[in-house]
C-alpha cells in the first residue's frame, strides 16, 4: 500500500488534491481512498489530507504516520509544521517553492526531493494561489502512481460543472508535469 499525505493552508485545495489522486488511482484500476485532517481550522492555517493507493481493498481508515510520498504545497510550513514526521530515507517529497531542492531544510535525502514553483503557474493559469492541482502534475511524473491521463479524468469528473476550469486545470498538470 501507497501512503501519502499532503501539508498546505487552508484554503489552498489540500483537501481536493488527495480526492483527486484517489480518483485517478480508481480511473487507473485501483484501489483508493482519501480522507482530511483538520479541525476547526481558518484559510491560512496548517491542514492535512492524506490519500492510499493499493491494489487491494484498503481497510485501514487511521490517519498516516509513516507516508510513502509527502506533498508540500506550501513551503512556508517548513520548520513551523514537523513536515517529515515518520518519513523514511525513501519518502518521496513533492514541494511547492520556487527555491532549490538544497535549499530548502528537509532532513531527508535531497534525490527523494521534487521541487516546482506550483505558486508561479497557479497564477498564471489560474489566476490565484491554488496549487493543489498544478502540484499533482509533479507528483505524477515522480512517482508513477497514477497516469497523467488519470489525473485529467480526475479533474473532468470532479469539475464536471465548469469546463474553463476544467481546461484550465488540465493545463496546469500538463505544465508542471513537463517540468
Amino acid at each position: 500500500m501507497i501512503e501519502i499525505r499532503i501539508h498546505g493552508r487552508g484554503g489552498q485545495g489540500v483537501v481536493t488534491a488527495a480526492e483527486l489522486i484517489a480518483i485517478a488511482a480508481f480511473k487507473s484500476g485501483r484501489q483508493a481512498q482519501a480522507f482530511p485532517s483538520f479541525g476547526v481550522e481558518r484559510t491560512g492555517a496548517p491542514v492535512e489530507s492524506f490519500a492510499r493507493i493499493d491494489d487491494q481493498p484498503i481497510i485501514t481508515h487511521q490517519q498516516i504516520y509513516e507516508p510513502n510520498v509527502l506533498i508540500i504545497q506550501d513551503a512556508t510550513l517548513i520548520g513551523t509544521v514537523d513536515l517529515t514526521k515518520g518519513a523514511n530515507k525513501k519518502t518521496i517529497v513533492i514541494v511547492n517553492t520556487a527555491k532549490s531542492k538544497d535549499a530548502l531544510a528537509i532532513n531527508l535525502p535531497k534525490n527523494n526531493v521534487h521541487t516546482l514553483d506550483a505558486t508561479k503557474i497557479a497564477l498564471e493559469i489560474l489566476g490565484k494561489n491554488i496549487v493543489n492541482t498544478v502540484i499533482l502534475g509533479a507528483f505524477a511524473k515522480a512517482t508513477g502512481l497514477v497516469s497523467l491521463e488519470s489525473l485529467k479524468a480526475a479533474i473532468e469528473e470532479k469539475f464536471a460543472d465548469n469546463q474553463a476550469l476544467i481546461a484550465k486545470n488540465i493545463k496546469a498538470i500538463e505544465q508542471s508535469y513537463q517540468m
